[in-house]
């Protein structure tokens, strides 16, 4: 379905072009008609017991473990029979995610407002295949998220309602995984500080961004235990969302009125 708040992907590369040489008077432009929250998808024949997968996101800083405990439960799931496949944003295979590596990397200098256009275009490439792989039965786990998004652009002192705006629209979440961890802690383990976005300062920053965003669907789970307490905790959550969605939960879309 079409929401007169998405962004086509193109037409937000196209904005995050713009957004490159107008950004600091486009912040100010920029109108929020609506209140943030979620809206419900109907399924294509609108019989809402259809079963569908779910759609999990894990989230926190850099070092907490998301990637390794995305690969651990992926696995788990299909051990079970579940179909499930593992995404990550920001996905660089496109060629919006080939701009943000290179920006990732130190390779590259953008302007904030564009880069996080950028990263926003880059979770629209891959929308629609979403809604259709959940929609099929497929679960997916998904290694940051909108969320990500916008705890880093507003770390960086851009307003929060400016980052979520171009996020309209894209699929909530079933389950949000915050794997929460000090910046100190996720210093000590290993490859820290080889992107741009490690730094201690900085992402205690973000750690105060998320907890602005954290909304009913979060659980937060201390990513300072064992892996295998972690993994057990992330097994439990997950279970339980896949059995809602399989009853027929309806897909939202984020942070619409």
């Amino acid at each position: 379905m079409t929401h007169p708040c998405c962004f086509s992907v193109s037409k937000a590369f196209k904005f995050a072009t713009a957004a490159g040489q107008q950004s600091i008077s486009f912040r100010y432009k920029l109108k929020f008609p609506f209140k943030c929250s979620s809206r419900q998808i109907h399924m294509e024949n609108n019989h809402s017991s259809d079963s569908r997968g779910a759609l999990i996101v894990l989230e926190g800083l850099d070092r907490c473990g998301k990637t390794s405990q995305s690969s651990r439960l992926v696995s788990y799931l299909e051990g079970l029979g579940h179909a499930v496949e593992s995404w990550r944003f920001p996905d660089r295979t496109t060629n919006v995610g080939q701009m943000i590596s290179s920006y990732l990397a130190n390779k590259s200098h953008l302007d904030d407002h564009t880069v996080h256009l950028l990263f926003s275009a880059n979770r629209w490439e891959k929308r629609s295949l979403m809604e259709s792989k959940l929609k099929s039965g497929t679960t997916l786990i998904i290694d940051r998220y909108s969320y990500s998004g916008v705890a880093f652009s507003s770390a960086k002192g851009l307003d929060m309602e400016w980052c979520k705006a171009p996020e309209v629209g894209l699929l909530a979440p079933d389950l949000v995984l915050y794997l929460e961890i000090s910046p100190e802690k996720a210093a000590e383990r290993g490859g820290y500080g080889e992107e741009r976005y490690e730094q201690l300062e900085f992402q205690e920053k973000v750690s105060q961004s998320y907890k602005t965003l954290s909304e009913s669907s979060w659980k937060i789970i201390d990513a300072t235990l064992p892996i295998e307490d972690v993994e057990k905790q992330l097994r439990e959550n997950v279970l339980d969302c896949l059995t809602v969605c399989q009853k027929g939960k309806p897909l939202s879309e984020l942070w619409l009125s």
